[in-house]
């Protein structure tokens, strides 16, 4: 009876043990997050950075590709049009791995004029300014008119419907207005009134849905705050930063725009008078117009910058890499969690992503996951929901979670990898601000290993 007492006093407790036992077999252990270390993502990354007038360029790192084209390259009549130039120059660049930025334009200064042929009856200014006539004589149309602001609409419109969307394409700036397509007719008052401007901006608005666009500034009286335009600096570094109220970020705070950054692109030109010496050891950008300065308060993302691709000393190269390298997003996933599984049950990870640079990437590229065997070889690859898009710089890290309940992997040891798909075939892959991007295939970040366990089975 003691015997038996004994047994009977402590079976709950023997029964709580083997229990423990048994869960310790059958169930994955807690996961714990493992910090990442970081290194620089390249400075092509893309979407971001310096880049040239298009080209074959190999003396600086870039991802995309700089041009101009007339309107009467394109619009043949108010309904028809031929891509053909267009096309030749996505075409060529989208071959050399890169992504277009371009402008379309009326009229740019000491270049043919732009208008189409069949707008010829439009009034037009002639002038001297911005070296005009020198080797060609453009004009200043009647932006106006009746007559160029259908034609202005109606290609729009069209250039929407074919090409908004389009990968080869990164971003598009507005264009069509001003000299050099700037919205702006200095020292002229030839401007379009903000009737035009209006017009414009809608039909673009209306035709893109999914092309970044991106104009010379917020003009007053266009709604600058709520429209789904970014904006370009053409004379970056040079009168970008207020005072005087005028320069460009001084007209972006003052139209309510200031934070347009977290959603919409902003980028430019590096101002040509100071391409060939802002590397010096003395760099030449006036006072308070500094290019680190200017980028952390711009939240720039790329700057058009022939000087980069002259070919540079290295001292002064070096200097031009850093530079550009701080321009945009820069992504680094901080820590990972992986749970050892079994078999039978789900594969669960936390990643952490922090962004550590001044903008978030614009679009939404699709984020894969893939789990590398022992082999090297994909045994499984997911795309996910995660969105690039609102990871924005100074923010607590973004929180992404895995849940496979099923995968039917055999017993060993994995590497979950982490990537971003460019969409255009031959692109720059976007890589991560992590040791361990590449390190075990090209293009993805390998996150962290894991182990499947055998399944616990207990004996008849």
């Amino acid at each position: 009876m003691a015997t038996r007492s004994k047994i009977t006093k402590y079976f709950p407790w023997m029964v709580s043990f083997c229990s423990l036992v048994w869960l310790a077999f059958t169930l994955p252990p807690r996961a714990r997050a493992v910090a990442l270390p970081y290194a620089p993502a390249p400075v092509d990354n893309p979407l971001k950075g310096f880049l040239p007038y298009a080209g074959p360029y190999a003396n600086f790192p870039h991802s995309m590709e700089w041009f101009y084209i007339p309107l009467k390259d394109i619009q043949t009549d108010y309904d028809r049009f031929h891509w053909d130039m267009l096309e030749d120059r996505l075409q060529a660049i989208a071959g050399r791995g890169h992504q277009a930025v371009f402008r379309v334009y009326l009229d740019y200064p000491d270049s043919a004029y732009g208008v189409p042929d069949f707008l010829a009856h439009v009034p037009k200014h002639a002038y001297t300014d911005g070296g005009n006539g020198a080797h060609h004589a453009s004009y200043s149309p009647d932006y106006e008119n009746a007559d160029l602001r259908r034609a202005l609409t109606h290609f729009i419109h069209a250039f929407g419907k074919r090409y908004d969307g389009d990968p080869r394409i990164g971003f598009i700036t507005l264009g069509l207005l001003g000299f050099w397509g700037e919205w702006h007719t200095y020292p002229h008052d030839w401007n379009a009134s903000t009737v035009v401007q209006n017009e414009v901006l809608t039909a673009y608005e209306t035709a893109f849905h999914h092309t970044k666009l991106l104009m010379r500034e917020p003009k007053p009286g266009t709604h600058a705050a709520d429209r789904n335009i970014g904006y370009h600096d053409d004379s970056f570094a040079f009168q970008t930063l207020p005072p005087p109220d005028w320069h460009f970020w001084g007209k972006v705070i003052e139209q309510g725009a200031g934070d347009k950054w977290k959603t919409q692109a902003i980028g430019g030109e590096l101002r040509p008078e100071v391409q060939g010496c802002l590397w010096d050891d003395n760099p030449c950008t006036p006072i308070g117009q500094e290019f680190d300065r200017c980028v952390t308060e711009t939240h720039a993302s790329r700057l058009l910058n022939k000087g980069a691709f002259s070919g540079l000393a290295e001292g002064r190269y070096a200097r031009a890499v850093a530079a550009a390298r701080k321009l945009g997003y820069e992504l680094f996933v901080s820590d990972v969690d992986i749970a050892s599984i079994s078999v039978q049950s789900a594969l669960r990870a936390t990643l952490r992503v922090r962004n550590t640079g001044v903008a978030p990437f614009y679009y939404h590229w699709k984020v894969q996951v893939a789990v590398l065997d022992a082999g090297r070889k994909v045994a499984r690859e997911w795309d996910t929901d995660w969105d690039l898009t609102g990871i924005l710089p100074g923010k607590p890290d973004t929180v992404w979670k895995l849940d496979r309940p099923e995968h039917g992997w055999k017993t060993g040891r994995y590497m979950l990898l982490l990537r971003v798909v460019d969409p255009m075939p031959g692109g720059h892959t976007l890589r991560f601000a992590n040791a361990a991007q590449d390190k075990d295939m090209p293009g993805w970040l390998s996150a962290g290993s894991f182990l499947v366990r055998p399944a616990f089975t207990r004996k008849p």
